[in-house]
């Protein structure tokens, strides 16, 4: 198949695009690498079955999908992952956030009814806010503070899911709607703000282990490689569906992955604290019944294993 992934530099990204790939399907890539990196494509630019197009989804995207003779390219299948997903990065400019969950994704489903092609919407449990239930279910409302330093990724995640479901209602487009939780693995970005990286990093360079708040909020973390068999299999499942929550329902403390990555990176570093930043939620715990039953998907990969590939992963990256 011919397949655009919007966001495709970016971490969850890329590595979709080189499994993508390796099935043997035509993968464009688009991004305007914001927050993407072109080093996290730089194996597939030699591919035949690969295409980079920066652009901006803030902008239509019909008029720069051509290819090498000027025709239109038709693509059967959209993963919309656009969008700065940690909050250093997505608070960095608020306003360009929105715009990219807003327009973006109007302009993705317009591109994807010129080619009657099926999207996948890569929304988040951060739609969840700061959850009153867990584990947290998909037909959960959410505990979100719409115009807390949190909200331009929050609501716009939330509204960017109202366009897709009014799409399907009003224009019949085929859509998928994938709530991901903290995913972590190969070609994160260093400073992307979030406690694996920043922990395996600074256990790597010896510096204070950095916990915001008292360390007992907690997290689910999910290994990239399960991730990304999630989004394939929802993308690909043909039973009409709403959201589906894609994480590791096994929950941790922050403290608790603090001292399980000091102690898989053999480090010494002394945990330090530091004030909870404003609307940081408490818990995340997916419940991912919907997943093992409609996609018979639920994630594989030990915490032990995902965290060594990680590390290793950010040697090489510290050794260059």
């Amino acid at each position: 198949m011919k397949i655009l992934i919007t966001g495709g530099t970016g971490f969850i990204g890329s590595n979709l695009c080189s499994e993508l790939l390796k099935q043997h399907h035509i993968v464009y890539c688009m991004d305007n690498n914001f927050t993407g990196s072109l080093e996290n494509i730089a194996e597939h630019m030699d591919n035949n079955n690969f295409k980079f197009i920066k652009h901006d989804v803030i902008q239509p995207i019909f008029y720069s999908m051509f290819d090498n003779t000027g025709n239109t390219i038709i693509v059967d299948q959209i993963y919309h992952l656009a969008c700065p997903a940690s909050p250093p990065a997505y608070q960095l400019d608020p306003i360009k956030t929105i715009k990219t969950n807003v327009y973006g994704t109007m302009n993705v489903l317009d591109y994807a009814n010129k080619c009657n092609a099926r999207v996948l919407f890569s929304s988040t449990s951060e739609v969840y806010g700061d959850p009153q239930i867990s584990p947290q279910v998909e037909e959960y409302w959410g505990n979100v503070n719409p115009i807390g330093p949190r909200s331009c990724y929050d609501e716009g995640k939330r509204i960017a899911e109202t366009i897709m479901m009014e799409h399907n209602k009003q224009n019949n487009t085929t859509i998928r709607i994938a709530r991901i939780f903290n995913t972590y693995g190969p070609k994160m970005d260093k400073n992307d703000g979030r406690v694996v990286s920043n922990f395996i990093n600074q256990c790597l360079e010896g510096k204070d282990i950095t916990i915001y708040g008292d360390g007992s909020q907690t997290r689910s973390l999910c290994y990239v490689t399960d991730t990304i068999k999630g989004l394939i299999s929802l993308m690909n499942n043909e039973i009409t569906i709403g959201p589906i929550n894609l994480g590791n329902p096994c929950e941790m403390s922050i403290k608790e992955i603090a001292l399980f990555i000091r102690n898989s990176t053999n480090s010494e570093s002394n945990i330090v604290y530091k004030e909870l930043p404003q609307d940081d939620p408490m818990q995340r715990r997916p419940n991912i019944e919907k997943a093992k039953h409609f996609l018979q998907w639920e994630p594989c990969v030990e915490l032990k294993e995902g965290i060594e590939k990680t590390s290793q992963y950010f040697s090489s990256y510290q050794r260059e």
